[in-house]
């Protein structure tokens, strides 16, 4: 481990959370290759439809990643297929951003992917803009309190960060 930092770290929140930045920028940190979740749901058609991965793919696709030295993982998701995910992380870092916050970052996005000075894995559309704030309301009341009651048990390598300035202050 690179300064007794960690070299598995599962990163999961809601829709605008921050954690594909928070990936990023600790990929670059601790040169550790990073994954989104979202890749391991979907097989990417660059300027064709995306196809979905069946459940059985995408826990064998994940669990190549995982099997590796190092990795950092980040994602919404909290089902069943990234639980060894959950199992195997050193570090899991709960990004629990304020809804405002959130809400805000959703309209940013799209709006910088719409005038193309944002790169996104899909094509950013009125349907999918609409889709996030459901789905960020959806992880507030759902998601949350399920992944909280499914790992719970994970406590002692579970960090809430609600905000950069936690981020910077636990890594450093």
């Amino acid at each position: 481990m690179k300064q007794n930092l960690p070299n598995k770290i599962h990163i999961i929140g809601s829709v605008g959370s921050g954690k594909t930045t928070l990936a990023r920028e600790l990929s670059s940190k601790l040169e550790i290759p990073f994954y989104e979740l979202d890749n391991v749901v979907w097989k990417r058609n660059e300027g064709h439809i995306d196809l979905m991965r069946t459940e059985e793919e995408r826990e064998v696709f994940l669990n190549k990643l995982i099997s590796s030295d190092t990795w950092i993982v980040e994602g919404v998701h909290n089902e069943e297929w990234v639980s060894d995910s959950f199992r195997d992380a050193e570090l899991i870092i709960f990004l629990d951003t304020n809804y405002s916050v959130r809400t805000y970052r959703i309209i940013r996005r799209f709006l910088l992917q719409k005038l193309k000075l944002e790169k996104s894995n899909y094509k950013p559309t009125l349907k999918i803009f609409f889709k996030m704030f459901k789905w960020n309301r959806y992880f507030e009341e759902v998601s949350k309190p399920k992944f909280y009651l499914k790992f719970g048990k994970y406590a002692d390598k579970i960090v809430v960060i609600t905000n950069k300035n936690e981020i910077n202050n636990h890594i450093n």
